[in-house]
């Protein structure tokens, strides 16, 4: 049967697409075991099984890629509190959150988003704004939630940054420190102020 350009240019697109998942999939693994500071996309580039030049065709540049692999890894905060319609849920889903960031899908990737924050502060002309946005992209989806629980906005933006914000300084301190029972109860007393009714 004979196949239209359009049909022939959908599997291009397709295979396109899937060679460039796969690649950033790869990305994320080698930024998170090798870091960011002296990445260099050529050496990189040899690791993945790949070239410089394809990696500057599927991403445009170092930071673009460090961009999208950040983004890729980082916990989906809308997909963790979608269900949440009360203070239990919102627990639930605080916890869940946690297990994803130390023990889960995002305990590995999520160094990564450490040593963008960390770089920050010294390199703002490459890192400030990346930094900025991740951590806004991780606070904002929940402050909705707390506001349909009853907070008013100025409120659900607090807590919103208490539990993110919070929880990943945690999650550092245990990377680093390897006090796995201090900071699982320090996670909860968190958890726990930060899911707390609304004070009368």
């Amino acid at each position: 049967m004979h196949r239209s350009c359009t049909d022939r240019y959908g599997q291009w697109v397709s295979s396109r697409g899937d060679k460039r998942a796969e690649l950033l999939r790869k990305a994320v693994d080698h930024l998170a075991t090798h870091g960011i500071a002296d990445l260099s996309l050529a050496p990189m580039a040899e690791k993945l099984g790949t070239s410089k030049r394809m990696l500057l065709y599927y991403f445009g540049s170092r930071d673009v890629l460090i961009a999208e692999a950040i983004a890729a890894s980082r916990p989906d905060i809308s997909d963790l509190f979608h269900g949440v319609r009360d203070l239990d849920g919102l627990e639930r889903a605080a916890w869940a959150l946690w297990e994803a960031i130390t023990r889960g899908r995002q305990r590995r990737p999520i160094r990564i988003l450490f040593q963008v924050l960390s770089l920050a502060p010294t390199q703002p002309e490459r890192y400030a704004e990346l930094a900025a946005d991740t951590v806004t992209a991780m606070v904002e989806p929940l402050v909705p939630v707390y506001c349909r629980l009853g907070f008013d906005e100025h409120d659900a933006r607090a807590r919103a940054s208490l539990l993110i914000s919070g929880l990943r300084g945690l999650c550092l301190d245990q990377i680093v420190t390897g006090d796995t029972a201090r900071i699982e109860t320090a996670a909860g007393v968190l958890i726990q102020a930060a899911t707390a009714p609304m004070a009368s």
